[in-house]
């Protein structure tokens, strides 16, 4: 028994006095996370499919009067959301201009909401962004007066989802594009000085028995970034960062979901004059946090949306009310108030993982300072993640680290992080994760951050570096992900395939 004895002392002592030296060249307990499949197959599979879509077929299937407007119970909002490409009527020739596409109304979006952060922190009034227009104008204006659009800080882009309400009485259903970066609801209107080809009729507001003009004394004006008065009714005006803009009277609505939940008092942009790629929508639901977003108007406690593949037919939801609200599994974080701009939703977030292994980033990266400036936002329009750039330089590194056996190609547009995936199958990629306080992670899917660019093969990291005052959680990273803001908790949930 000596010997056996022995030898399980001599063990014991290995294990005590030379664990670090061991525990060094073993792999770390969160080794079997460090990966995620990336399914190329499956990507360009969808690819092929988007782009063979009939647009007749699609228009058909989406005739707002042929869908039925809906809710599931007397405290609960859901509509259906869809990708804007797919309310398109003539497809892309081939998948990297669509892509090409995407990314230019990307980057003037991002441009344009970080041209707003940065007059927002650096004091620039609502009154210093207004056109400066003859007072004789102000009063005697029409329309036609105040064509084209305001270049200024509230410019920003026109969003890439949509979904279906009905406006007026009788309700009339129209398809508009969702958007948490902006406030002001808005449709187009006859009669037309301008306005772009949309999906359906459109809205004729001498047709409804609930449209109401406001006065330019109103409140809901005054909180307007934009507007003038024409015989003492309130105009607005609304500009894309995109090009796109909206120009018309400032109205309330009834908005009906359900031929059971109308909601009446609804201030919204009744335009005459709008042009921009909002591709058939026929207007603009505004689900920022301002005052004159559309969940503060109905004072929604808690709001959420999926967001599906940008390249799927599939469909998804957009939700208001208690159900709305986080789930118990869900992944939370503290939604942040930034006191010098109420429209974007701020997150907590607290450092970015690669292969299991936390990066070492400052954590002034991600956090806002007390002029309002920094932070994280979480956007459903901006499609990809913008980080600061000591950020985006260690969270590249360390996927380039690890992924040398994947062949690079050339950047494209904004990606400098690419691979040529058009021999492979699936691959074995690091996982990219988001960590906010508490310590709570989002995991990520590999096909939330590696992306195809093209129909060949060439697949990029779809994160870019930014010198903005501000960071944005863009769509791409959300796909597949329900995104519930709990306004009355000021906490933002992240669940996966909750779709």
């Amino acid at each position: 028994m000596a010997a056996p004895t022995h030898h399980l002392f001599s063990l014991l002592l290995s294990l005590l006095f030379f664990s670090p030296v061991f525990s060094r060249t073993t792999p770390s307990p969160t080794i079997a996370t460090a990966t995620a499949t990336l399914d190329v197959s499956a990507s360009l599979d969808l690819i092929t499919r988007a782009l063979s879509f009939d647009p007749s077929r699609v228009q058909q299937t989406l005739d707002p009067e042929k869908t039925k407007l809906h809710s599931e119970n007397s405290s609960d909002i859901s509509l259906t959301l869809h990708s804007r490409d797919f309310l398109s009527t003539t497809p892309h020739k081939n998948y990297k201009t669509l892509t090409l596409a995407r990314l230019r109304r990307d980057s003037a979006r991002v441009s344009a909401i970080t041209a707003r952060a940065a007059l927002a922190v650096n004091g620039i009034s609502r009154s210093d962004l207004k056109p400066l227009l003859d007072p004789a104008m102000t009063t005697t204006a029409s329309t036609d007066d105040l064509q084209g659009p305001i270049i200024s800080g509230t410019s920003q882009g026109s969003g890439e989802y949509f979904s279906r309400i009905g406006v007026g009485r009788p309700a009339k259903p129209l398809f508009l594009v969702v958007d948490t970066g902006s406030d002001v609801t808005w449709i187009q209107c006859e009669p037309c000085t301008e306005c772009y080809q949309q999906t359906g009729d459109i809205f004729n507001p001498s047709l409804s028995s609930t449209y109401s003009p406001l006065t330019c004394e109103s409140e809901s004006c005054h909180a307007l970034d934009v507007s003038a008065c024409r015989n003492s009714s309130c105009l607005y005006q609304v500009s894309y960062g995109d090009g796109s803009y909206t120009l018309g009277d400032f109205a309330t609505e009834t908005i009906s979901f359900s031929d059971s939940s109308p909601v009446s008092g609804i201030a919204i942009g009744c335009g005459h004059d709008n042009e921009g790629l909002f591709v058939g929508a026929a207007g603009l639901l505004g689900l920022g946090g301002g005052s004159l977003s559309f969940p503060s108007q109905i004072s929604a406690r808690a709001f959420s949306y999926c967001l599906v593949d940008r390249d799927s037919s599939a469909t998804s939801t957009l939700q208001f009310g208690p159900s709305a609200a986080p789930d118990a599994g869900a992944v939370t974080a503290p939604l942040l108030q930034n006191h010098k701009m109420d429209t974007f939703y701020y997150v907590s977030m607290t450092g970015i993982s690669v292969g299991g292994e936390l990066l070492s980033i400052p954590p002034s990266s991600f956090a806002m300072d007390e002029t309002g400036a920094g932070g994280v936002i979480v956007d459903s329009g901006t499609a990809v993640t913008r980080l600061q750039t000591d950020a985006y330089t260690a969270l590249r590194d360390a996927f380039t680290k690890r992924t040398g056996d994947l062949p690079a190609t050339s950047g494209v547009a904004l990606f400098d992080t690419c691979y040529d995936l058009s021999s492979k199958t699936t691959v074995q990629v690091p996982t990219v994760s988001f960590h906010f306080p508490g310590g709570s992670e989002l995991k990520l899917p590999a096909k939330n951050y590696l992306i195809p660019v093209d129909s060949a093969g060439t697949y990029c990291l779809a994160f870019a570096s930014t010198t903005a005052p501000l960071s944005i959680i863009g769509n791409v990273q959300q796909q597949g992900t329900r995104v519930s803001f709990d306004l009355e908790n000021s906490l933002v949930g992240f669940s996966s395939n909750k779709c």
